[in-house]
Formats: C-alpha cells, sequence, structure tokens
C-alpha cells in the first residue's frame, strides 16, 4: 500500500468508501456479515480511510462500518463521516446528527468530518445556521478532529467556499477521467491544491460505470501496451502525476473481489501515465452523450420511479450492441422495482431534481429515457 501526507497523517491512496456494500437481491438491506468481513480486509492490507455517511444504506452504513470498528480495528483506521445539510433545519439539529453519528459508529471522535454535498444553497445555510462556529465547537470538544467538506456545485461557488473559510482541513471532490470538467473538475483541484487543503476524490468509476467501458475505450487501453484492467486505468489517472500529491481516493466497494483488485492497484500504482491514452478514451466517451448519474441513490422518488435504473437502462442501450440488454433491464424493472419503476410513470414533481448532486435535470430526461424504450 502506498501512503501520503494527509492532514497532518499517512493515508492509503485507496479510500473505502462504505455507500456500495452488498446487499440482498431487492437492494432493501445490507449483507452485514460481508461489509464487515470486505473492511476489515480491507485495513488488514493497509486501508486507513474510511468513509461514510449519514443517510448510506439508510443509516445502516454508519452502524456497520461501527461494528467493523469492534475488536481492535478502530486502531487500523481513520473515520470520516458527514453532516447531511438537507436534514439541518436549525442550528441544533447539527450537534443532534454528531450525537447519533457516535453512537452509530461507536467511537468518541471522527477523524474527519464533513459538510455533505454543499453547493450554493447549502453553504448558504451553514452560514446562516452559523455550523462553522458549531463545528468548531465540536472539534474544541473532542469529538471531531477535522472539518472539512464535500462538493457538488461549479467552480465558481467552489471558489466561494474556499475564500469564505480558511480553516478547512481537508475537501472531498468528484472527479473521474471520462468528464474531467464535470462541476468543479480539474480546475477545482488545482485551485484545492493551490490553497494547500488535502483532497480525497470521489466517484473515481462515475459510480462502476469505468469498470465496464465502451469496446472502443477498451481497445485504447489494449493498444496501448500497458496490461492495466479499465479499473486501474481509472485509479491511476487520479494517483499519478500531475495530480496533487496529497490527494487520495475512495471506492465504493461491493464485492470482497473488488477490494483485493483495488488494493492490489493501489499497491502497485505508478508515478505517471500515458496521458494521450487518457485523452482518447474521454473523446470516445464524450461523444457518446451519456446521461452523468452515478447511481449514488440520493434522488428518491415519491412516485417510486427507480431513477438510477432508467438511466442504467439508456446509457447501456447507448454503449456498443448493449441494446437487447438495456431493454431486458428496462422490461424486468417492475418486477424488482416495482409497478411505478419505469420512466413513463415520471411525473415531472421535480423533488428528485433537489437532491441530485449531479444537478441532472431528471424532469427532462425520463420522458427521453420513456420514449426510447417504447
Amino acid at each position: 500500500m502506498i501512503y501520503r501526507d494527509f492532514a497532518g497523517e499517512k493515508l492509503s491512496i485507496l479510500g473505502f468508501g462504505a455507500m456500495r456494500f452488498p446487499t440482498t437481491e431487492d437492494g432493501s438491506k445490507v449483507i452485514e456479515n460481508e461489509a464487515i468481513a470486505m473492511l476489515r480486509t480491507a485495513m488488514d492490507k493497509g486501508v486507513n480511510y474510511i468513509d461514510t455517511a449519514h443517510g448510506y444504506h439508510g443509516g445502516e452504513s454508519e452502524t456497520i462500518v461501527g461494528k467493523a470498528l469492534a475488536d481492535g480495528y478502530r486502531d487500523k483506521a481513520f473515520v470520516a463521516t458527514k453532516s447531511p445539510m438537507w436534514h439541518i433545519n436549525k442550528p441544533a439539529d447539527f450537534d443532534e446528527i454528531l450525537e447519533l453519528q457516535l453512537r452509530r459508529l461507536n467511537i468518541d471522535c471522527i477523524d474527519f468530518y464533513m459538510l455533505h454535498g454543499l453547493g450554493a444553497a447549502s453553504w448558504q445555510k451553514a452560514k446562516d445556521f452559523d455550523l462553522m462556529a458549531l463545528a468548531e465547537k465540536a472539534k474544541k470538544d473532542g469529538k471531531i478532529k477535522r472539518i472539512g467538506f464535500s462538493f457538488h456545485d461549479s467552480y465558481p461557488v467552489l471558489e466561494t467556499i474556499l475564500n469564505e473559510y480558511d480553516k478547512w482541513a481537508f475537501c472531498m471532490i468528484q472527479l473521474h477521467y471520462h468528464d474531467a470538467n464535470g462541476q468543479a473538475g480539474i480546475r477545482g483541484v488545482e485551485k484545492i491544491a493551490e490553497k494547500g487543503i488535502p483532497i480525497v476524490v470521489m466517484e473515481p468509476l462515475w459510480g462502476g460505470k469505468l469498470a465496464n467501458p465502451p469496446k472502443a475505450v477498451l481497445k485504447i487501453f489494449q493498444e496501448s501496451g500497458a496490461n492495466r484492467s479499465p479499473v486501474e486505468w481509472a485509479l491511476d489517472w487520479l494517483w499519478a502525476k500531475p495530480m496533487p500529491q496529497n490527494l487520495i481516493a475512495i471506492s465504493g466497494m461491493s464485492t470482497m473481489q473488488q477490494v483485493l483488485d483495488n488494493i492490489e492497484y493501489a499497491g502497485r500504482a505508478p508515478e505517471t501515465i500515458d496521458q494521450e491514452v487518457i485523452k482518447k478514451a474521454q473523446e470516445v466517451f464524450g461523444s457518446l452523450k451519456l446521461i452523468p448519474c452515478t447511481s449514488c441513490e440520493y434522488c428518491g422518488c415519491p412516485q417510486g420511479v427507480s431513477i438510477s435504473s432508467n438511466f442504467d437502462a439508456y446509457n447501456t442501450a447507448h454503449i456498443d450492441d448493449r441494446v437487447d440488454q438495456a431493454k431486458d433491464h428496462y422490461k424486468s424493472m417492475t418486477i424488482w422495482g416495482g409497478p411505478n419503476a419505469r420512466a413513463e410513470n415520471c411525473t415531472a414533481c421535480g423533488a428528485c431534481e433537489e437532491l441530485c448532486p449531479q444537478y441532472i435535470k431528471i424532469s427532462e430526461e425520463m420522458p427521453k429515457v420513456a420514449k426510447y424504450f417504447s
């Protein structure tokens, strides 16, 4: 495992994202023993940054991480979690949620604590409620060690947040090679690094989609002569220069094999990679015009539409010769997703758009999906 200087600690370049644990077939419940085994295997093999959040797996994630940290494992890892901005409606909510998180995690102090998913509106809320003062008090009281934020918005908003508060200990930002300029993008990473703030990258595999890229991208990788899997290409692009050397990446792993593979990649990450190969792969993705959903499931739908599954089917249909696979996926949605799972049941109410960290105009995209599959 390779480690980097990060906010006064040595952190593994690979972090474990606790958002995509293995679940039962209907997705309603985490398979707890498997999740704990995966977390402990990762820690045994040198992964020492565990990232969770208040709402992951409906609140199960923090509890499972807490169980995995028992039996001496707390000493093997730094714990990161997040304050859910959408659940904070008054200043007192911040402390109440923090206390709940400490109980779930069964620890006295959270090593890395973030305001979750900051954007223009949520940053204004943080200022209105003086949440930074509350976070600093929690730090003084020994409940958290470092104050940071995860970010989903445009570059100008990121710049505002960085300039209006000067005590950020770290920052989490979305970045993957297929859309390196999405949201704050590479420009944002450069700005954060310029401020001397360590960086955690989330969604390095675009919600797992870069693990199974189009055939044209696979051909580019194969013809490069480098013996790397698509996953390794995606991770190495982040770990290699010219990216900042205080950058780590978290992966939301769902199987033990993914854990073992990613740890292997993190142990042999190169100093540099061929940027021309990545550029060619980016050009392929840019030509596909895919819907930028990462299947994070933050959105939810009052009507029961399975938003990410619809987008996944649409994207699949527009990659290579996977149209039949996509149609089967779309047809089967009512079996495992409920009677209203398909796109044609979207009422364009807009509730999901307020929660989508990718700022997808879901009410505009759903009719397009429904029309395609009709």
